[in-house]
C-alpha cells in the first residue's frame, strides 16, 4: 500500500501563501475509526482563522500546535478500509463527516488530503442522490444551525456559557437569521422553514434571490436597511455573524425571546438581555455522526440543499483562502480531489 498521498499543509502560520500542496504521510485507520478517500472538502472559517494562528483570541488561547499541521474539517468520500471495533461502515462506501471537531481545532483536523482517518461516530453515509461537493459543504454548518435550533446531541459542558444550550421551540415563530447568505445561514433559514418557522432573511442584496427560493418570507438587504431598526416582536434571533455588534438584536426581541450567537466572542449585552427578558444562548458545534445520518433524508430529498459559492481543486487551496478573504460567500466554498 502506498504510504504517501497528497495534502495541503502548513509549515507556519500567516495568509493564504502558506499552504503548501505536497506528499503527506498517509494516515491508516485505528481502532474504532474509518479511513475515508476524499472526493470533496468543505472550508469553514475555523480553517484560516487556525492558518493565521488565532490571532483574534487573546494570546493565552492561541494556538501553539506543531507543524506541519493539515486543515480542514468537513469531507465527503469512500471508506478505504475499516478499522477494528466498526461495524456501522464497510469498504465502498460513500460518506461524510466533520471529523474531531473541536476536539482537533487548534491542531487541524487533517482534511484538506486524498485520505483521512475518522473517528466512527463523526461518521455518516452520504445522501445517495447528493453529490460529494454538496455533500462536503453540508457538515459544520449544517451541524451547527442543527445544534442550535433542533437539538444539542451531546452532553459536554458549554464552554461559552454556565448553563446547556436549549434549542428553541420554531413553529409558529418568528425567526430572524443574519448573515443568512454564508454557509452556516442559508442552512439556519431552510431549517426553520421545515420546522414550521416564518423567516426573515438579512444579508447583502445579492442574496435576496436565492433567500426566496429557500423559503424566506421576508428579506433585509443590510446595506439599504438595519433590521435591528426595523424590525420589532421577534420570537429567535439566530445571528450568524456574531461577534461584539449581536447585541444591537436585543431591541428586534420580544420578552421571552432568544438571541443566538453563533460566533459570541465580544458580546457586552447580559445586563440589557435581562433588563428585556431575553434569554442569550450560544454552543460550541461538535462533531455527531448520528445528527448528520437524521439530517441526511432532508437534503436527499431537497428539502435542505447546500449551496456551493464556489469550487476550487485541491491543490489550489491557496486560491480558495483568498476567495475566503473577499467576504459575501454565498453558501459554501469547497475543495474538489481527483
Amino acid at each position: 500500500m502506498n504510504t504517501t498521498m497528497k495534502a495541503v499543509r502548513l509549515h507556519a502560520f500567516g495568509g493564504p501563501e502558506v499552504l503548501r500542496y505536497e506528499d503527506a504521510p498517509r494516515p491508516a485507520a485505528a481502532s474504532g475509526e474509518v479511513l475515508v478517500r476524499i472526493h470533496a472538502v468543505g472550508l469553514n472559517p475555523p480553517d484560516w482563522y487556525l492558518r493565521d494562528g488565532y490571532r483574534s483570541l487573546p494570546p493565552g488561547w492561541q494556538p501553539h500546535p506543531a507543524f506541519p499541521l493539515i486543515l480542514g474539517s468537513d469531507v465527503s468520500g469512500v471508506v478505504a478500509a475499516v478499522g477494528e471495533d466498526v461495524s456501522d461502515f464497510s469498504v465502498g462506501d460513500e460518506v461524510y463527516a466533520m471529523v474531531r471537531f473541536p476536539a482537533d481545532v487548534m491542531e487541524g483536523s487533517k482534511a484538506y488530503a486524498e485520505y483521512v482517518s475518522v473517528p466512527a461516530s463523526d461518521l455518516a453515509l452520504k445522501p445517495g442522490d447528493v453529490d460529494h461537493v454538496h455533500a462536503a459543504g453540508a457538515p459544520m454548518s449544517l451541524l451547527t444551525a442543527w445544534q442550535f435550533l433542533i437539538a444539542l446531541g451531546h452532553d459536554e459542558p458549554n464552554p461559552f456559557q454556565s448553563y446547556r444550550h436549549v434549542p428553541p421551540q420554531l413553529e409558529g415563530k418568528t425567526v430572524l437569521v443574519n448573515g443568512a447568505g454564508g454557509g452556516v445561514g442559508h442552512l439556519a433559514v431552510q431549517i426553520a422553514k421545515w420546522r414550521g418557522a416564518r423567516v426573515i432573511a438579512v444579508a447583502s442584496g445579492r442574496h435576496e434571490a436565492l433567500m426566496r427560493e429557500l423559503g424566506a418570507d421576508q428579506f433585509i438587504d443590510y446595506a439599504k436597511q438595519a433590521a435591528d431598526e426595523i424590525v420589532r416582536d421577534i420570537d429567535v434571533v439566530l445571528d450568524a455573524v456574531g461577534g461584539p455588534g449581536t447585541g444591537r438584536f436585543l431591541q428586534t426581541l420580544k420578552p421571552g425571546g432568544a438571541l443566538l450567537p453563533v460566533f459570541p466572542l465580544g458580546f457586552a449585552g447580559q445586563a440589557e438581555a435581562e433588563r428585556r427578558g431575553v434569554t442569550v444562548s450560544t454552543t460550541q458545534v461538535r462533531s455527531s455522526g448520528a445528527q448528520l445520518a437524521e439530517a441526511a433524508p432532508l437534503l436527499a430529498e431537497g428539502t435542505i440543499r447546500v449551496v456551493i459559492d464556489s469550487t476550487f481543486p485541491l491543490a489550489e487551496a491557496l486560491r480558495a483562502h483568498e476567495r475566503a478573504t473577499h467576504g459575501n460567500i454565498q453558501g459554501k466554498i469547497v475543495l474538489t480531489v481527483v
